[in-house]
């Protein structure tokens, strides 16, 4: 039985994965934005363990949330999926933090609860097949320069997730740190044309987050319904990936240990 983070776990994607691991007997602690999705969360999965509360655009509160799941875990967990995301549909947003709110939420939150929680066995990111559209525009990460372009900052935030993925693999040898991209699922982020159903989404990384056979004991590994593909090469530049580390922690204030 293995303990397991999932955040963004309110619905889509990462309630269907929360779902499935109480199903198979694992312990879970679920993450809402607010305390009203907390709620509604706690109703319809009444076998979790906890639900903390944190709202990924804020710095602030994604500090608090890595303080929350360490302690509703005790420690450190078996496993963290770094579900929560968001769409790049909109309009150029900046947070209270003076951050884009994609980059923020896709990128910047995953790297702070990495950087702060005790280190699991296993991290599981989730990118998109869009990763392969993504450009690590690394000296203008959060849109300053460029005309905006929603679809392309989805794509590089989606990138970063895999380079992040990648650069924690090669740091800490003791984790074992994938990336999955879940399909294009029917979700309210997918939209009503997609074609892959929610259950689809959250196999695989259900299953690099608990299960024993050696398949799923990869890192540093792109995958997609549980077969390994090859990312964006530029996912695997150590000199980039080394460098979207040092400017996350530029932004945030928070030095992912070696």
């Amino acid at each position: 039985m293995s303990l397991v983070l999932v955040t963004g776990s309110t619905d889509g994607i990462g309630l269907e994965s929360a779902r499935r691991l109480l199903d198979a007997g694992h312990q879970v602690v679920a993450h809402a934005r607010d305390a009203q999705r907390a709620a509604h969360v706690r109703a319809v999965l009444p076998g979790l363990r906890d639900v903390v509360v944190g709202d990924l655009t804020s710095l602030t509160q994604t500090r608090a949330l890595a303080d929350a799941a360490t302690s509703a875990a005790g420690g450190a967990y078996d496993a963290v999926i770094h579900n929560a995301g968001v769409g790049g549909g909109a309009p150029r947003t900046p947070t209270a933090d003076g951050l884009e709110r994609i980059v923020q939420v896709n990128t910047v939150a995953p790297y702070v609860l990495t950087a702060l929680m005790p280190r699991p066995g296993r991290l599981v990111y989730l990118t998109s097949g869009l990763e392969s559209d993504g450009r690590a525009v690394l000296d203008d990460l959060l849109w300053e320069s460029r005309p905006w372009d929603g679809m392309q900052a989805y794509s590089d935030s989606k990138l970063y997730d895999v380079m992040l993925a990648f650069a924690v693999a090669r740091l800490w040898p003791d984790v074992l740190s994938t990336a999955v991209d879940p399909g294009w699922i029917k979700t309210k982020l997918g939209g009503p044309d997609a074609w892959d159903e929610v259950g689809d989404g959250a196999a695989t990384q259900v299953w690099l987050a608990t299960a024993d056979d050696d398949a799923a004991r990869v890192t540093g590994r792109y995958l997609k319904r549980f077969a390994v593909l090859d990312a964006n090469p530029q996912a695997s530049d150590v000199t980039l990936q080394d460098e979207l580390l040092d400017r996350l922690a530029a932004l945030t204030g928070v030095v992912l240990p070696r």
